[in-house]
C-alpha cells in the first residue's frame, strides 16, 4: 500500500514535494507539546497550490489513508502530531500574501504565511493584523486558524477567530468549498467559517483565508506595577476592567516567573515581588490612561508603579513577559504549559489554586497570564528524565484543568485541544455537546481521515 500511495501522490505533485526518507519524515512527527504520542508518517507532502492539496485529499480518500495537516508545528497541544502511516500535509510552502486591500481592510493569504510576515506587510499600508501569538515570528496563519490562537493583545483586540472573514477549504474528498465573505457584514447561512476556526484540521484543509485588518494604532506605552500578593494584583485587574479601561495589553507574571526571567536574562526585575502586572495603552493619549490605571493599581495595594516614558522603555518591560516561557523551561529543562481561561473575577482563585497544586506535588509551577481576559498559562517545570517527577507533572497538569472548570472556566483559551486535552474536552462539553460535535465531524469527514485522534 505504501508504494502505491507514493506513486499516486507523485502523479499530481512535483518530486521535491514528496518526502519519503524516514530520517526526514520523522522530523515532521510532532509539535512542541509534551506528553503527546506521535506516530511515524508514511510520507510528508509539501504542496504549493490548491490543486495539489486537492490531489492529496483525493488520493487519501481513495486509499483511506489518514492525513495530518501541519503548519510551523509551534503548537502546544499535539494537534499537529503524526499518526502511524499517515500523510503529513505540510502547508508551509503555500506562503503567498495574495492581496492587501486598504479600502476593504482585508488581507487574502495562503495558510503558510508567517504571522510576523503578514503583520509587517500590512503595516506598510498603515494597517494592523492584531492576533499575535507568542510564536508570531515563526507560526503560520493556517496554524493560527486551526487552533484559534490568541496572544498578548487579546484583551482589546480579540483572538484569531474574530479576524477570519472567509475561507477556502479543501474537504476530505478533495472538493473545494468557500465560506464566509470579504464584506464588512454578512449573515448568509450557517457560519461555517467560524466552525473551521479552531477545528485543528479535523474538518478540512484551509488553503486560503480572508482576514480582517484594522488601522494601525499609535505606539503603545507600558506600565509595570509590583504587588506584594497575587490577590492584590488580581484585584487591580478587576478594578481596571470594572472601571471601563481598554488596555491593549494586561499581563501578569507571578513570583516564580519573575525570578526565572531574572535568572536567565539578568533583567533586574524586583525579586521581592509576588506579582508583576504589565498594562499598556495604544490610545491617542496613553500617558493619561497609564496614570489612571497606575492610580487603580496603587489603590489595590501596588508597592511600586513604573510607567514607561517612551517606546524603548515600553519594549524593555514587555521583553520580560516575552521571555517568560523560555525562562521557565530553563528551570528544569522541560515544561508543560497549561492554557486555562477563567472569568476575570476568579483570576485570584486560579492563581492561588495553582500555587497549592505546586506545593502538593513538590513542583515548580510558574504562572504568566493574559490577565485582562483571564487566560492563565500555568507552566509546570520538571525533569523529563525523572519518571516520578514526570508523573507528578502530568497529574498536576490535570488538577490545574480541573480547577479551571471548577471556577467556571475552560480547558483552553488559545492553544487548542489536540491530543493533550481530548479527555478533558468531553468533561467540558458534556455528553450531548460531544454527540453533536461528533456528528459535525462525520458530516465533513465520513471516513475519519482528517487528523484522526485529535479533539475526539
Amino acid at each position: 500500500m505504501s508504494r502505491t500511495l507514493i506513486e499516486l501522490l507523485q502523479e499530481g505533485l512535483p518530486a521535491e514535494a514528496v518526502l519519503t526518507d524516514p530520517d526526514v519524515t520523522s522530523s515532521y512527527a510532532h509539535d512542541m507539546a509534551s506528553f503527546c504520542a506521535a506516530g511515524a508518517p508514511a510520507v510528508v507532502v509539501l504542496p504549493r497550490t490548491v490543486e495539489q492539496v486537492q490531489h492529496v485529499m483525493r488520493t487519501a480518500t481513495e486509499l483511506r489513508v489518514p492525513v495530518v495537516p501541519q503548519g510551523a508545528r509551534t503548537g502546544l497541544s499535539g494537534a499537529a502530531n503524526a499518526s502511524d502511516g499517515c500523510i503529513v500535509l505540510s502547508l508551509v510552502k503555500m506562503d503567498r500574501i495574495l492581496e492587501i486591500s486598504p479600502v476593504d481592510r482585508v488581507a487574502i493569504v495562503e495558510p503558510g504565511v508567517v504571522n510576523a510576515a503578514l503583520s509587517h506587510a500590512v503595516g506598510e499600508h498603515g494597517l494592523y493584523y492584531p492576533p499575535d501569538p507568542s510564536s508570531w515570528e515563526t507560526c503560520t496563519i493556517g496554524g493560527n486558524i486551526g487552533t484559534a490562537s490568541g496572544g498578548l493583545c487579546c484583551v482589546k483586540y480579540g483572538v484569531t477567530a474574530e479576524y477570519v472573514l472567509g475561507l477556502d477549504v479543501v474537504l476530505a474528498d478533495g472538493r473545494l468549498m468557500s465560506t464566509g465573505r470579504r464584506t464588512a457584514k454578512g449573515v448568509a447561512g450557517y457560519d461555517l467559517t467560524r466552525l473551521f476556526v479552531g477545528s485543528e484540521g479535523s474538518l478540512g484543509i484551509v488553503v486560503r483565508a480572508v482576514l480582517a485588518l484594522k488601522p494601525e494604532p499609535p505606539q503603545q506605552l507600558v506600565l509595570a506595577a509590583e504587588f506584594g500578593s497575587t490577590q492584590a494584583a488580581c484585584d487591580a485587574v478587576c478594578r481596571i476592567m470594572e472601571g471601563g479601561h481598554v488596555p491593549s495589553l494586561l499581563e501578569l507574571m507571578d513570583r516564580t516567573t519573575v525570578k526565572a526571567v531574572n535568572a536567565m536574562a539578568q533583567m533586574g526585575l524586583p525579586e521581592t515581588t509576588e506579582a508583576l502586572l504589565l498594562a499598556a495603552f495604544d490610545t491617542a493619549d496613553p500617558s493619561a490612561d497609564l496614570a489612571a490605571v497606575g492610580a487603580l493599581c496603587e489603590a489595590a495595594g501596588a508597592t511600586q508603579v513604573v510607567p514607561a516614558e517612551d517606546a524603548a522603555e515600553s519594549e524593555l518591560l514587555l521583553q520580560a513577559r516575552r521571555l517568560s516561557l523560555n525562562a521557565l523551561e530553563a528551570v528544569k529543562g522541560t515544561t508543560m504549559i497549561d492554557d486555562v481561561c477563567v472569568p476575570r473575577s476568579r483570576l485570584a482563585d486560579m492563581l492561588d489554586g495553582v500555587e497549592r497544586i505546586g506545593e502538593k506535588y513538590g513542583l515548580t509551577i510558574g504562572v504568566c497570564a493574559h490577565a485582562g481576559d483571564g487566560n492563565t498559562h500555568p507552566t509546570v517545570c520538571f525533569d523529563a528524565a525523572d519518571p516520578d517527577e514526570s508523573r507528578r507533572a502530568r497529574e498536576s497538569f490535570d488538577e490545574i484543568m480541573a480547577l479551571g472548570l471548577e471556577l467556571g472556566g475552560t480547558i483552553t483559551g488559545e492553544h487548542g485541544v489536540g491530543i493533550l486535552k481530548k479527555e478533558w474536552l468531553a468533561r467540558e462539553l458534556g455528553p450531548v455537546g460531544v454527540e453533536m460535535q461528533q456528528a459535525i465531524k462525520a458530516a465533513f469527514d465520513p471516513h475519519s481521515l482528517l487528523n484522526p485522534g485529535k479533539l475526539f
